[in-house]
């Protein structure tokens, strides 16, 4: 469960640089002052809502670790980044922690919350935890992966579950 929570981590890459500076690490752990880099097919900048979005394939990079979107919306408060918004085909990947998929990922600056949903999948090595949700609180390293509400009169299995294979001996 610990490299499952260090995959839900590298979720929040991108604002974690804007946030308060961390050290530079020294045991495997990801540099948040690392730069960060982006690429999409357009970018749109909105002075008036202070939102920057980039659009079709984009590609954000620090250090290891990468997200794929078909989109990423950027909120700024008094010139920062305050919300990261990641929306279609979401994937993170890190070598160091695994692979994470959804089909939308919030990343809430101040609070420290990232929020992803819709057929979320954590992959690392042979383990496997799928979900509806995953909600993680970066402060306290607590996360929760919720199954979809099950559909009123709705017959059989899944609708609400939660589902972890995890393999003994595996990365």
């Amino acid at each position: 469960m610990k490299k499952l929570l260090a995959l839900l981590a590298m979720i929040a890459f991108a604002g974690a640089a804007q946030a308060a500076p961390a050290p530079k690490p020294s045991n495997g752990q990801r540099d948040s002052n690392a730069p960060i880099n982006i690429s999409s097919d357009s970018f749109q900048a909105d002075l008036n809502a202070k939102t920057g979005t980039y659009n079709g394939n984009v590609v954000v990079v620090q250090g290891d670790t990468k997200l794929r979107a078909n989109q990423v919306r950027v909120l700024t408060v008094n010139g920062k980044a305050d919300k990261i918004t990641a929306t279609g085909n979401v994937v993170v990947d890190s070598p160091a922690s695994g692979t994470a998929t959804g089909d939308n990922g919030v990343y809430s600056i101040g609070p420290r919350m990232v929020v992803m949903t819709g057929n979320v999948v954590l992959k690392k090595g042979k383990d496997v935890m799928k979900g509806s949700q995953l909600t993680v609180n970066l402060n306290t390293g607590q996360a929760i992966v919720g199954g979809a509400a099950k559909a009123p009169g709705a017959q059989g299995h899944g609708g609400g579950r939660v589902q972890g294979v995890f393999i003994p001996d595996s990365n």
